[in-house]
């Protein structure tokens, strides 16, 4: 884990509520040449699927909380392997909005794995965009819902002391530019 190192000001978190084109912005990234981590929500939904598993968010929400929290710690320690910027599909501090939208506590642990695993202090946050919004096998929530986790994100991450920057309601090209144009000149130098 990074342990207070310089590593975490290369990680760039994007967030938000479902459905609100955060992982087409990322997988678009990605097109461009960045490296990225994969959203553990849908990622531990289809995998229990597949296998009959109750790690679920209506089924266990907990189980699924330190499922996601695991897959969250994994994700980082591969990004310190990479030398260049990474962008991850949520966070750690996204765990514990989901926890707390839910009114359940957060554990201890969960809190030292958000200090311990850092990312750089701005954090992009796709607002909620109703006329793009649609759910699937893996996204069951209403926009409703979706607009009480972005509100859940918001309070997480400004709790943890990072700096959230709203990304535009535009296309993904426009979402590109704007995410780039505002990263850190160091944190693109190491490209």
């Amino acid at each position: 884990m990074d342990h207070g190192g310089a590593a975490h000001e290369r990680f760039i978190v994007l967030t938000g509520g479902p459905g609100s084109g955060k992982t087409t912005l990322i997988d678009a990234l990605q097109r461009a040449g960045h490296a990225r981590s994969l959203e553990a929500g849908r990622g531990i939904i289809q995998d229990q699927a597949a296998i009959g598993g109750l790690a679920l968010p209506w089924s266990d929400p907990i189980a699924f909380a330190e499922l996601m929290l695991s897959w969250e710690m994994r994700s980082y320690r591969q990004a310190q392997d990479h030398p260049g910027p990474v962008f991850f599909d949520r966070g750690l501090p996204d765990i514990v909005g989901y926890l707390r939208m839910l009114g359940l506590p957060v554990p201890p642990h969960l809190a030292k794995a958000v200090e311990l695993c850092r990312y750089h202090r701005r954090v992009f946050i796709a607002p909620p965009w109703p006329e793009i919004f649609t759910q699937d096998r893996e996204r069951k929530q209403t926009p409703g819902e979706a607009e009480r986790t972005y509100e859940a994100m918001v309070a997480a991450y400004t709790d943890h002391g990072y700096q959230l920057v709203e990304l535009p309601r535009a296309p993904v090209g426009q979402r590109v530019r704007f995410v780039l144009d505002r990263m850190d000149p160091q944190t693109t130098a190491t490209r």
